[in-house]
């Protein structure tokens, strides 16, 4: 065996640890491989889609507006988020106007900020310059409806780019996060103009004290004629509200075309007594020239509660009535007795401010526990036998403009026999076309539900409508429906609705149709 040399041996052992440093050192050269989380691309492309609408949302609210001279008023143009679109106009401290203009994730908002006082004065110095100041306004408008789109692209883009910066940290990520907003806005702008209605403007609500502008309605197709450009309507929008501003903002009273017949549908008052009082006042205001009330006037329909009815004789124009289920005999035959109401029941029909109503009260009489309620069954046949009544007349030659049933269930049964029935019952208001052709309008509560109206966690509103009817042909031209806040709020609401067949592009009708059954 071969010896090795004690100094050879010594060098090997002090070279050894050398050569354990250069070998650990060569091994952590070699790459190492390490198991790291990553997301699911779903997960990642929610958090890229929540970045994108928040920094968008963001860059609106932060930047996405624009001041705009609109004829004599400044005013700030918004675009906002919002899940049916539309258009708000806010005048304060008038109200607001809202019109169904489009359909779309994203609704304009035009705040009038303030009537300038130096362009005011030159149009009173300058009355002739009034003639011009639709076309000023529309103007006015487009300018600063392109100015806004500029400016919400600009807003949307940087926005989302500079929140996906600060999330991700990443250039690539934020431009993705920026062409991803701007991508939505023109999903968004495209969807807005495919659904764009011009025509809005003829069905818009109106709150706060706008609301209580009295409406003129007259021949509803002359109507239509006026509302052929959206420019030149909203153009007019504004120059009413000029002059509103300019009467130290009085509301203007207009006066009733002479073409309508102007109907105040009410019903469920269930014994509120500040339901007269606004009754009352939509009478006056409205130039009302019959009142229908489609029953529940009372709530248990005592003799000791009739006295509740005296104002029904002295609200300013002919009260029509039938009976509800919370309404007795005693109450009928107590009203039946009133000068200036008509008691409609089993039919009857009453000629009234120049349209023929029929009517029949409800067969069932709630409050009265020692009867068994037969249900709608009971409606039913009640339907049925008004509905046989308006044959009746209409075989006679005296045919009936408005069939009148408390409850929906016997309404229904008129469907063909008459151009429009009129009920209550359910407490919301519904409008809708049966399949013969009636159109049916279900009233909302006049008296806000009565004493319920405090059972749930709002009180319900108080509810009427202005039907408007051509005074020639007897047919519904238009209706507002009215909302007023429950006990305890003070908010209102119109909102101005159009028949179809009133609507533009609709054919014309020389002559009146009766439905075929």
């Amino acid at each position: 065996m071969a010896r090795v040399p004690a100094a050879a041996a010594l060098r090997h052992v002090r070279k050894a640890p050398l050569a354990l440093v250069r070998h650990y050192r060569s091994r952590r050269t070699h790459p190492v491989v390490e198991l790291v989380h990553q997301p699911h691309p779903y997960t990642r492309a929610l958090g890229l889609i929540a970045v994108v609408l928040l920094g968008a949302w963001l860059g609106l609210l932060i930047v996405g507006n624009v001041r705009a001279p609109v004829g004599p008023m400044d005013t700030t143009m918004t675009l906002r988020p919002s899940l049916t679109g539309g258009t708000k106009i806010n005048v304060s401290p008038l109200g607001a106007l809202e019109l169904r203009s489009h359909i779309a994730p994203l609704r304009l908002d035009v705040d009038v900020d303030q009537l300038d006082p130096v362009r005011s004065q030159a149009l009173v110095d300058h009355p002739e310059r009034l003639s011009g100041l639709q076309d000023e306004v529309a103007q006015d408008v487009g300018a600063g409806t392109l100015d806004l789109a500029v400016r919400s692209v600009v807003a949307v883009v940087s926005g989302a780019t500079a929140l996906g910066l600060a999330v991700y940290r990443r250039p690539r990520r934020a431009l993705a996060a920026g062409g991803l907003a701007l991508a939505l806005l023109v999903a968004c702008a495209g969807t807005a103009f495919a659904t764009f209605n011009p025509k809005s403007v003829l069905e818009p609500k109106f709150s706060g004290l706008l609301s209580s502008a009295p409406s003129v309605v007259g021949n509803a197709r002359s109507i239509v004629s006026e509302f052929d450009v959206y420019q030149k309507e909203l153009a007019r929008l504004v120059t009413n509200v000029t002059k509103l501003y300019d009467v130290t903002s009085t509301l203007p009273a207009y006066a009733p075309d002479p073409s309508t017949i102007r109907v105040l549908h009410v019903s469920d008052i269930h014994l509120n007594p500040a339901s007269w009082t606004i009754i009352a006042s939509l009478v006056s205001q409205y130039k009302i020239d019959v009142i229908v009330d489609s029953g529940d006037t009372m709530d248990h329909g005592t003799a000791a509660e009739n006295a509740f009815l005296d104002p029904a004789a002295d609200l300013g124009a002919p009260y029509v009535w039938v009976r509800g289920n919370h309404d007795s005999q005693i109450t009928q035959k107590y009203l039946d007795r009133m000068k200036n109401v008509h008691v409609l029941d089993d039919g009857r029909a009453v000629s009234v401010a120049g349209l023929r109503f029929a009517g029949i009260g409800d067969p069932q009489y709630t409050p009265d526990r020692s009867v068994k309620a037969v249900g709608d069954p009971a409606e039913e046949l009640a339907g049925a036998r008004l509905a046989s009544a308006l044959r009746d007349q209409e075989a006679a030659g005296t045919p009936v403009d408005i069939a009148i049933a408390h409850n929906p269930r016997a309404a229904r049964e008129t469907d063909g026999a008459v151009p429009l029935v009129l009920a209550g019952h359910v407490h919301h208001q519904e409008m809708e076309v049966m399949r013969y052709g009636t159109r049916l309008r279900i009233e909302g509560s006049t008296g806000g539900s009565g004493l319920r109206a405090v059972e749930g966690k709002q009180p319900d509103p108080i509810e009427a409508s202005i039907l408007y009817l051509d005074r020639d042909t007897r047919r519904l031209q238009a209706w507002d429906e009215i909302k007023l806040g429950g006990l305890g709020l003070t908010t209102a609401e119109v909102s101005r609705h159009l028949p179809k067949e009133n609507q533009p592009g609709a054919p014309s009708t020389a002559t009146p149709s009766t439905p075929t059954p």
